[in-house]
């Protein structure tokens, strides 16, 4: 379920429409589409734009990962999951603490090759976060934990930070997509993601496809970061 071999560093970059309005959000894609084929949709953007939002960059021609982070009982985790299908998104992400009536549903509720990606650890987070909620294992332990049983249900992909890439690629090879956020390009600032990876060593761990934001939404020229990461991917 990996990147295909050769995939070019357009194919592994995602642009994350972290904006307010389907009028920024549709600007950005018609700007950046010539460089970048595919665009996240967070919850910040869909709770403005809702479903027409995703239609509108579907209909540009670009790939769309619907990151609602879906978290709920399994009967209403799978419906959501169905109208994310009929939308015809390519990848969608559920949360991996959901378990695995919740995971399985998930699945069930797919109608064609449409990814289901599931979160393992946010990247905000550290171990004092784990604390706080009642998980006193180090990261890493549970990152994998959540990842194999995800992976054991069927699920595609996992969406995890940076610094635990070497040890998914590790434990499952090729078998699944690793879909990593908390990317900043060399030089730029980390904002409130905790665990952190320039692009190039992000691709060098293993990682198939780069989730990146502010980096590029907030720059003063946005294609203009995109080239630069893109050059960095490359290299």
């Amino acid at each position: 379920m990996n990147s295909p071999p050769g995939a070019s560093a357009r194919d592994r970059l995602i642009v994350a429409l972290d904006v307010s309005t389907q009028t920024e959000a549709l600007e950005l894609v018609r700007e950046l589409s010539p460089e970048v084929g595919f665009f996240k949709i967070g919850l910040q953007l869909y709770i403005a734009g809702g479903p027409e939002i995703v239609r509108g960059v579907l209909a540009t021609g670009a790939k769309v990962f619907l990151d609602l982070k879906l978290h709920d009982i399994p009967n209403t985790v799978g419906k959501a999951v169905e109208s994310a299908s009929r939308l015809g998104v390519q990848m969608v992400t559920i949360h991996l603490s959901g378990g695995e009536e919740m995971i399985r549903a998930a699945i069930d509720g797919r109608q064609h090759d449409m990814s289901i990606l599931g979160v393992t650890v946010l990247t905000s987070a550290t171990e004092g976060t784990l604390r706080e909620v009642g998980v006193s294992d180090k990261i890493d332990n549970h990152v994998l934990r959540l990842a194999k049983l995800g992976v054991a249900k069927g699920l595609d992909g996992i969406v995890a930070s940076p610094h635990e890439i070497t040890m998914l690629r590790r434990e499952f090879g090729g078998k699944i997509k690793i879909v990593v956020p908390g990317i900043r390009p060399s030089g730029s600032e980390s904002a409130d993601q905790k665990r952190v990876m320039t692009p190039r060593e992000a691709i060098q761990a293993g990682a198939d496809y780069l989730v990146i934001g502010r980096p590029i939404i907030a720059h003063p020229a946005p294609r203009e970061a995109v080239t630069r990461i893109l050059d960095e991917v490359k290299s």
